[in-house]
């Protein structure tokens, strides 16, 4: 007689791909291709997580790093949870709209650090909007709930991911149990008049190098051994293969659609019932703590939490106090706490 060994806790990956009609401007009504990053144990747990990247940074490069115990959506699966990562429509493994081809939709200046000359845009505008960003989550989330028989998923958004989750949960709270935003986008005061035009006119895309990507991260360091140089190197090389097109262009970048971000302001989180942890990052100088904390006081749920992240950046979930931060989403998702407090403001890493 064969014996084998119990597996269920054994961690799967998984690809996906979720079609939607297309609110991209560019491509309006057409059909997009949203990749799904699966993380789970072989035996599947009782509630879905789906991650929502932020403006640079595909979901599957920021929250799954294959680098020790960096990945964020292993935690989670680990913990028992059914765990998600999608890549927006202009971003990673997703359908990129056709202006995203040509590098004259980039900034002037960018076109010439990266090709060392310049030509006029053929696009003109940005590539993306919230509107747009939602319209990809629904389609998603409304995947997952089919596929896994739940009526609610959880939502964890960086960066960007703050207006992308938050106001996906704003237009269908009937869909989303509890939130995670991690150095959430967020200014208060932002107007509820609805811009002249959406997208608005510019550059279409971004693009970053790995020199720009290490300034940008440099700035923000203020701790001893807050960054694992391995950890650094793991992710760079992820974001590269990402975007194996624009890896070709000059030194190697990675490209990121522009998106016109009305939609997300002060009168709509008042608004919101849904219990969220609010992550401040204490030396972010992308998503300032005092925007984040802005958001916390205006957001409009009783069950909040603002978690103050010591030896922290922007990049906080690729650095040493990680865990510290993965832990906590676990406890938020799980309990509805933070080291036993259901409100208020909690800090740790200090």
């Amino acid at each position: 007689m064969a014996c084998f060994g119990d597996d269920s806790n054994r961690i799967l990956r998984l690809d996906h791909y979720v079609r939607v009609k297309s609110a991209v401007p560019a491509m309006a009504g057409q059909t997009a291709l949203i990749y799904l990053r699966e993380v789970v144990r072989a035996r599947h747990g009782r509630q879905v997580v789906l991650f929502v990247h932020g403006a640079g940074t595909p979901a599957e490069v920021a929250f799954d790093v294959p680098y020790q115990d960096y990945s964020w959506m292993e935690y989670l699966a680990k913990a028992g949870y059914d765990v998600f990562s999608m890549d927006m429509t202009g971003y990673g493994r997703s359908t990129r709209p056709f202006p995203m081809n040509d590098p004259c939709n980039l900034a002037e200046d960018q076109q010439k650090s990266v090709f060392g000359t310049t030509c006029a845009p053929s696009y003109g505008q940005q590539m993306t909007t919230l509107a747009s960003d939602w319209n990809d989550i629904g389609a998603v989330v409304d995947h997952l709930r089919a596929l896994r028989r739940v009526e609610k998923v959880h939502l964890i958004g960086w960066s960007l991911g703050g207006p992308r989750a938050g106001g996906y949960a704003a237009h269908n709270p009937a869909k989303v149990d509890k939130m995670v935003l991690l150095a959430p986008a967020y200014r208060r005061g932002g107007g509820d008049t609805v811009p002249a035009k959406i997208p608005a006119a510019g550059p279409t895309f971004g693009s970053q190098s790995r020199q720009e990507f290490d300034a940008n991260w440099d700035r923000q360091l203020g701790c001893p051994d807050q960054v694992d140089p391995k950890a650094r190197e793991t992710v760079w090389a992820d974001m590269l293969a990402s975007d194996p097109q624009a890896a070709t262009w000059g030194p190697g970048v990675r490209r990121a659609p522009l998106v016109t971000t009305w939609g997300w302001n002060q009168g709509v989180v008042q608004k919101m019932q849904t219990p969220s942890l609010f992550v401040a990052a204490a030396l972010d100088k992308q998503a300032l703590p005092a925007n984040v904390k802005a958001l916390y006081e205006d957001f409009g749920a009783a069950e909040k939490v603002l978690l103050d992240l010591g030896c922290a950046s922007h990049n906080a979930l690729w650095e040493k106090n990680h865990l510290l931060l993965f832990q906590a989403s676990l406890e938020w998702l799980r309990d509805g706490n933070v080291n036993g407090s259901k409100k208020g403001e909690v800090k740790l890493g200090y």
